[in-house]
């Protein structure tokens, strides 16, 4: 079976990330495609990596600053029943981290969310981020 190399369908996301995030990705892909062969699962197990050493700010991917996996859906790893993910938020987070994030990002009426809103908030932003960045 030939793997078709990662580096030729790396994310936007992960284009505008640092080296190391996209090396993770890229390492994790390639091996998931020798494992179990091109498609969303070796996508999905890329990404479950990714998530424990980065969460997705904005339209990129950031290191976080406790490893670790950012939802449900990573702790549980690939091959697993799909639960929801949070779009690369780290869900585990802190609120503060969350909060912190979500200036960074000026998600309006941050200070009034509590953990599960902002990371609600987080994701829309950071979806729209991406859109726009796709489009330029």
């Amino acid at each position: 079976m030939n793997a078709v190399p990662a580096r030729d369908e790396l994310p936007s996301t992960l284009q505008r990330s640092p080296k190391e995030a996209q090396e993770t990705w890229i390492k994790t892909h390639d091996s998931a495609v020798q494992e179990y062969g091109e498609g969303q699962r070796a996508h999905r197990t890329a990404f479950a990596a990714l998530k424990h050493n980065f969460e997705k700010v904005g339209d990129r991917w950031k290191p976080k600053p406790e490893r670790g996996p950012s939802d449900e859906q990573a702790r549980r790893g690939a091959g697993k029943r799909e639960k929801p993910t949070s779009g690369g938020v780290d869900a585990r987070a802190s609120k503060q981290h969350l909060y912190d994030r979500a200036q960074e990002l000026d998600v309006p009426g941050r200070s009034s969310m509590n953990k599960q809103q902002l990371v609600e908030a987080l994701q829309k932003k950071s979806g729209q981020q991406t859109r726009q960045a796709r489009q330029q």
